[in-house]
């Protein structure tokens, strides 16, 4: 279909930092998750201070002051530690005890070169969801985290001391931050530390998940950092779905319509893994509440949003009210900023992303 535009993202540079500003107000530091949209860690470079979790060495080259990364180690060795060491970087979380030894010989035998780092621990985090067996479980056990922090304490090339942890992005339930802290980590660990890393998780709203709850979350975080600030601990988020979800929109074209069955120019698998793994479903600009009175009147249809590929699964969208589409109308897909990454199955092309300063109907 020659003259249909080729789909693509949209990245509003404002929102991006508008959400980054809501996050900061309640943070000591913030660290942006560069995985969850790499495109937008260039903004936040430029026009923040926040620092940057990254978890591959591969994504070292979307950052150009090295020495604003938080490393997230994972089955390292001393020679990727010395690297990262002699690119700048000097903040570093482990999750297991393995890493942190590795950490440590390499501190030993650098000693007299005068290597500074600072570090965390990743706790491991029970979680109030069903064993599926389809998550692994990252971080230490809370007691050995208890025992390592206080061994680690006044380590000369240890700077800052801290823990971290994490939800799971959209756990939208589990935030009684205060009473976890408390219970996780006993009161000489919690003196010994200098920074406590929440994590990301921070949610964000799609088509299948509850109404905001921001306001609900960053109440519980209020008091975490009330709580933490009467300990001088520092509190540290880490965002990136919060970030980078409302950042970012996808532009489709509809491709063909029949039974109520709505095709475009783009699959799950080039633009939205997400609605495969998490699974979040994408909201459509301009769709209709089933409970809208243009729904009831019949002027709005229920429709399927499928992707181009002969998949069962590459499904936008099981059902979504929409007015009168046709074969070349725009579908917009927002809050489509975050883990927008793409597979290469049957040979899909990468989509282009298109950097703006404001959406359209966006106010600076």
């Amino acid at each position: 279909m020659a003259n249909i535009p080729k789909a693509k993202f949209v990245i509003s540079k404002n929102k991006a930092l508008e959400q980054y500003k809501k996050i900061n107000e309640i943070a000591d530091t913030v660290s942006y998750s560069s995985k969850t949209n790499p495109d937008i860690t260039p903004i936040m470079e430029d026009n923040t201070n926040c620092l940057f979790s990254v978890h591959i060495s591969n994504e070292l080259k979307n950052i150009k002051d090295k020495s604003r990364v938080l490393f997230l180690a994972q089955a390292w060795d001393e020679e990727q530690i010395s690297q990262l060491v002699g690119l700048g970087v000097f903040r570093f979380v482990v999750d297991n005890v393995s890493d942190l030894d590795v950490l440590l010989s390499f501190l030993k035998q650098s000693e007299n070169v005068g290597i500074k780092i600072e570090l965390m621990l990743r706790s491991k985090l029970k979680e109030n969801t069903m064993r599926t067996e389809r998550h692994f479980v990252f971080g230490i056990p809370c007691e050995t985290v208890n025992k390592k922090i206080l061994e680690l304490k006044n380590r000369p090339n240890i700077s800052s001391l801290g823990i971290h942890f994490h939800r799971k992005t959209q756990n939208m339930a589990e935030w009684n931050l205060c009473y976890e802290v408390s219970n996780m980590f006993s009161e000489e660990t919690l003196q010994a530390i200098d920074v406590l890393n929440i994590g990301g998780g921070f949610p964000s709203i799609y088509a299948n998940t509850n109404v905001d709850v921001s306001k609900s979350v960053f109440r519980r975080i209020n008091e975490l950092k009330v709580f933490m600030k009467e300990k001088n601990i520092f509190l540290m988020l880490e965002p990136g779905r919060f970030i980078a979800a409302p950042a970012g929109k996808l532009i489709t074209h509809i491709t063909a319509i029949y039974e109520n069955n709505i095709v475009v120019n783009a699959s799950v698998y080039n633009t939205d893994m997400d609605a495969l793994i998490v699974p979040v479903k994408l909201l459509i600009e301009n769709e209709f509440d089933k409970n809208d009175e243009t729904v009831k009147s019949g002027k709005a249809q229920p429709y399927v949003v499928k992707g181009c590929t002969p998949c069962s699964v590459d499904l936008f969208r099981y059902r979504v009210y929409l007015k009168n589409p046709q074969v070349g109308d725009q579908l917009v897909f927002v809050n489509a900023g975050a883990y927008n990454f793409a597979s290469d199955f049957c040979d899909l092309e990468k989509l282009e992303t298109e950097i703006v300063e404001n959406f359209e109907n966006e106010t600076c």
